[in-house]
């Protein structure tokens, strides 16, 4: 008489498990909240009126800009404890199925999902809300460099390391394929505040501007002496902003294609560039160490 396997019942009990495990539905947890519930008392101002009913009544300030002085949680208590006040562990890890090395991510328009583009070439999909793996697909032909959605969100340009742009659309279809930058790697991609246009950057020392609906090139920037990293787009102004290997930081007219201003602020390699919403502040960062705010309006 057989006797009853207990490895078998074993495997039984384990499948069973790891398929309880797949189908776990995880709640949605915005682990950032805490860090804006800010106690505002110490933050309001009187209006100068001479009408009692008005000029003992505090109101809050109306604008946004007064918006960095609402100090974190953990500025408000005696006795702050970090764990309570701000983010200090990772809510979720999920790897891929290649394991690839992630080189650009970014959220869908709608904020539900995440895209992220791999050493491979390959797009992956990700559900922002579950943490679970949606889509995997070949994109390019070399390993992604940056991504960058347009104004209205209608539209995704993607670069690889072989000087290969795409356009993609909010369904992740492919829409149409640009060669430029004499084969080189693409490391930024900027929108014009109208859409109509479209900047990129490279290790050819380049930065070049695009017509987006004919997807041809109208403009090469050159002035750089080695490779350009990062480049972006005045918010308002026809303005470009480039950072580059030469540790400079320059700015210039995408309609003349001339240099307007060059930034010697940093000791080495000018990794990344950003403008504030409303054009005013220019933000760069570089490997030495050192991020800089630059007012442009002192220029």
């Amino acid at each position: 008489m057989a006797r009853p396997s207990s490895q078998g019942d074993d495997n039984d009990g384990q499948k069973a498990a790891e398929a309880e495990e797949r189908n776990l539905k995880r709640r949605c947890v915005d682990y950032h909240a805490p860090a804006f519930a800010v106690d505002l008392s110490s933050r309001l101002f009187r209006k100068s009126c001479r009408t009692s009913h008005v000029r003992d009544s505090v109101f809050i300030q109306p604008h946004s800009s007064y918006m960095p002085l609402m100090g974190l949680p953990i500025m408000d208590v005696a006795d702050p404890k970090a764990s309570a006040s701000c983010l200090t562990y990772v809510a979720h890890v999920t790897r891929a199925k290649n394991s690839q090395p992630v080189m650009c991510l970014s959220w869908t328009p709608g904020g539900r999902r995440l895209l992220t583009g791999n050493q491979e070439g390959e797009f992956t999909l990700w559900d922002g809300i579950n943490f679970s793996f949606e889509l995997i697909m070949s994109a390019h032909d070399n390993s992604f460099r940056c991504m960058a959605w347009s104004q209205n969100n209608n539209y995704l340009l993607t670069s690889d390391a072989g000087g290969n742009i795409k356009y993609w659309s909010p369904s992740i279809a492919p829409v149409a394929s640009i060669d430029t930058h004499n084969q080189q790697s693409i490391h930024g991609l900027a929108f014009s505040p109208s859409d109509t246009k479209f900047a990129s950057c490279g290790d050819d020392s380049t930065v070049r501007i695009w017509d987006f609906a004919a997807q041809t090139e109208e403009r090469v920037l050159e002035g750089h002496g080695w490779d350009v990293k990062a480049v972006a787009w005045h918010p308002r102004s026809s303005v470009l902003c480039s950072g580059s290997k030469d540790n400079l930081v320059k700015l210039w007219d995408p309609r003349s294609g001339s240099c307007l201003s060059t930034l010697y602020g940093h000791k080495n390699t000018v990794t990344t560039v950003a403008w504030n919403n409303n054009g005013n502040w220019l933000l760069t960062g570089s490997r030495d160490q050192l991020i800089k705010v630059y007012d442009i309006r002192a220029m």
